[in-house]
């Protein structure tokens, strides 16, 4: 039988991926619906979905030029944010594959979510599945997300008076509380999530994340 892309994952880690999946798609209405309650025309955030992929880049983008900066102040901000993916792109290079073509899509599908899940696999077989499946995934239900809510904008003008904003930060934490029980993941995830919010005040809108990473050079593993 041919192999198939999912072929070395487990059900648990695909249904993982499935909701992270659905749950980028349900953040994309809220993005959808705000830019276009912020009077953008639709192809705008259908484009950025498209070409960048980027949520927190795209909404910070958004909300500039909504509040009056320059387009190119909030491009420059959402590179700013991005600036993420240097070292995320160092880490899962080896999972793009050696053609330039394939290089070039896995660089385009990569996010936070595919990342953490392509490093979290036992093996490179099931990281190589693990990243594209989820990078993948996002980048069809994100665009998707962002249609349809973009489309409902001009009726629901804010989707966070319903709690959509609240289900993917809420499916995040439920995926990683299993993790929580180890003492040093524990520990470490404090301790990072510690760093994190005290660099809030300090740097600009998506960059704290980056001083949570911290965190795992704050304790050494003990053998």
């Amino acid at each position: 039988m041919r192999k198939t892309l999912i072929t070395p994952l487990g059900g648990d880690v695909i249904k993982a991926i499935a909701l992270v999946c659905l749950a980028d798609g349900i953040v994309g209405l809220s993005y959808g619906s705000l830019a276009t309650a912020s009077d953008f025309p639709l192809w705008v955030p259908m484009a950025l979905s498209l070409l960048v992929l980027a949520g927190a880049s795209e909404f910070l983008f958004i909300s500039i030029v909504a509040g009056g900066g320059s387009p190119f102040a909030a491009a420059a901000a959402g590179l700013l944010v991005n600036a993420r993916h240097l070292p995320f792109g160092m880490t899962v290079k080896g999972l793009m594959g050696k053609h330039r073509a394939t290089q070039l899509l896995g660089c385009h599908i990569m996010n936070d979510e595919s990342v953490v899940f392509g490093v979290s696999q036992n093996g490179h077989a099931q990281s190589r599945a693990a990243y594209w499946l989820c990078g993948l995934g996002i980048a069809l239900c994100w665009p998707l997300g962002v249609l349809i809510g973009g489309t409902l904008g001009k009726i629901i003008p804010d989707i966070k008076v319903i709690g959509l904003d609240a289900v993917f930060p809420a499916i995040l934490l439920a995926l990683t509380v299993s993790a929580l029980k180890k003492h040093q993941t524990r520990r470490r995830a404090l301790t990072g999530m510690a760093i994190s919010l005290a660099a809030v005040p300090l740097v600009t809108t998506g960059l704290p994340v980056l001083f949570s990473l911290l965190g795992l050079a704050a304790w050494r593993k003990h053998k």
